[in-house]
Formats: C-alpha cells, sequence, structure tokens
C-alpha cells in the first residue's frame, strides 16, 4: 500500500494532537510519581519522629512503619494511573478481592496477628517477665507479630500463638515489685497458738529480705484433720520470693522444734472392742 506525500502529511496532523496528549499525560504522571515520593518521604520522618517519642514497641514500630510504607506507595501507584488516565476502579476491585480471599485463607495468621498488635501496643507484659497463659508457666523470650515465645523453669521452650494469649487471662508474675509469700504450717492439737504465732513471727523478723511493712501476719486458718493449720503471710521483692519461701520454711521448722512444738503428722485412733468381756483396747496407729 503506498501513501502519498498529502495522506501521510495527513495521519501527521491527525496524531500530532493525541501525541501532545500522551507526552502531556506522562509528564504529568511522572510529576506526580516525584511529589508523592517526596511526600512519602515527608510523611515517614514524621512518623519516625512520633515512634521515637513513644513508647512502642520496636517489633511493633517496625511494623507499622513497613505496613505504612507500602500503603502509601500502593495509592501512590493507583493515583499515577489515573493520572495516565487508565481505569483504576478495576484494580481497586481486584485488590480488595484478593484481600478478601487471603483473609479468609488465614483467618488463623490473622487473629495471631491483630493479637501480637494489641499485645505490642499495650504490653500486658514484656520480654524477662515471669507469666502464667495458656497453661505455661516460664519466662518471656520474645514477642514476636504472630507468637510468643516463653520458656519454662525446666528450660522447655513453648511457642503460644498471639491470637490465643490476647483473647485469654495471663497472669504476670513480675508486674508489681512486690509479692506476697505465703507459707502453711501445722501444729498438734494442744499447741499454745498465741506461742506459735510469736515463735513464727520472731523467726520472720530474722530475715532481712522480708518487708516490715506490710508486718508479716499468723492466721490461724483451719481444725485439720490431724493439725491445727495456720496460714504464714509476709512480702518481699518478686524476685526474692521463692528464696524467703524456702529458707523460712526451713527456719520456721527449726525454731518450732527449739521450742518443742510438735509438727504433726497424719495419725488414727484405733478402737477394739470385745463382746464377751466388754473391753476396750485402744491403740494409736501411726502412718
Amino acid at each position: 500500500m503506498e501513501f502519498d506525500n498529502n495522506t501521510l502529511s495527513g495521519i501527521i496532523e491527525n496524531a500530532s494532537p493525541l501525541v501532545w496528549v500522551a507526552l502531556i499525560s506522562i509528564l504529568k504522571a511522572v510529576v506526580v510519581y516525584f511529589i508523592g515520593k517526596w511526600v512519602i518521604g515527608l510523611v515517614m520522618k514524621a512518623v519516625n519522629k512520633i515512634f521515637k517519642k513513644s513508647d512502642l514497641d520496636e517489633s511493633l514500630t517496625s511494623f507499622l512503619k513497613s505496613f505504612l510504607s507500602g500503603l502509601l506507595h500502593v495509592l501512590l501507584i493507583l493515583a499515577v494511573l489515573a493520572t495516565l488516565g487508565v481505569e483504576v476502579t478495576a484494580f481497586v476491585a481486584i485488590l480488595g478481592a484478593a484481600g478478601l480471599a487471603v483473609g479468609l485463607a488465614l483467618q488463623g495468621s490473622l487473629a495471631n496477628f491483630a493479637g501480637g498488635v494489641l499485645i505490642l501496643l499495650f504490653k500486658p507484659f514484656k520480654i524477662g517477665d515471669t507469666v502464667e497463659a495458656q497453661g505455661t508457666l516460664g519466662s518471656v523470650e520474645k514477642i514476636d507479630i504472630l507468637y510468643t515465645t516463653i520458656r519454662q523453669f525446666d528450660n522447655k521452650v513453648v511457642t503460644v500463638p498471639n491470637g490465643n494469649l490476647a483473647n485469654n487471662n495471663i497472669t504476670n508474675y513480675s508486674e508489681k515489685p512486690t509479692r506476697r509469700v505465703e507459707m502453711a504450717v501445722g501444729v498438734a492439737y494442744g499447741t499454745d497458738l498465741k506461742l506459735t504465732r510469736k515463735i513464727i513471727l520472731d523467726t520472720l523478723k530474722k530475715d532481712e529480705r522480708i518487708h516490715a511493712d506490710p508486718a508479716p501476719a499468723v492466721y490461724f486458718t483451719n481444725f485439720g484433720d490431724n493439725s491445727l493449720d495456720l496460714s504464714v503471710r509476709c512480702w518481699s521483692d518478686a524476685g526474692d520470693l521463692w528464696p524467703v519461701f524456702w529458707d523460712n520454711m526451713e527456719n520456721i521448722k527449726e525454731s518450732l522444734e527449739e521450742n518443742n512444738i510438735e509438727v504433726p503428722f497424719p495419725q488414727r485412733d484405733v478402737h477394739h472392742f470385745f463382746p464377751e468381756g466388754n473391753i476396750e483396747l485402744k491403740n494409736v496407729e501411726k502412718k
């Protein structure tokens, strides 16, 4: 097919406006892109300053910054496409459908993710705290966006999904600086409780780790099967709780023995009856 000069000139003449429109659209898109990148940079700098002044966990701030940066870049790409005259409604619909499909496929992971955000945001516990949750008692070693790692006292490591942690009870033994130590002591029936209470309190006063306020206390709590049961309560620093418990249980035993106060053991009265002679024989069986 041959074109004469007039035909070629007509094509060029008709195409020129389209070329100029395309060039102007491309130029606008480039301008929008660079202005958008500049604005994103300003926003991220402002966000960095806000996060530095806040006390949010580093894992959470890192994730939030990445998420915000990704979201802003997606919006920038949509703005550039719109400037080029591309219909972005279809892209938005595709992104929405893809997000819904991914959300349905990853329901458990999304629940863990949401739980991780809540834990890092509200801080019911932090690394190093001793916690009890989901049947696990131990020290928190790591808090990720999806899972929390807890090291038990026998050195086993348990990985707990954050979704479960965020939606169930968590006992934090390290939140407060002081803890109450509770010890159960039993003495034989017939024991002078006032004397026993004085001996126990004098024993506790010798331990400098035990706080004077609130003062230690000894309460009579129960008529046991074989003993009069006492509850011994005192306060110490959280880190001293178990050493105080173990040491003073031994010290209280020794103090009671020194003062001839019997720490009882299970015993039972057995009565034997002899019908012929109507004789009662009493024997004490000790176990």
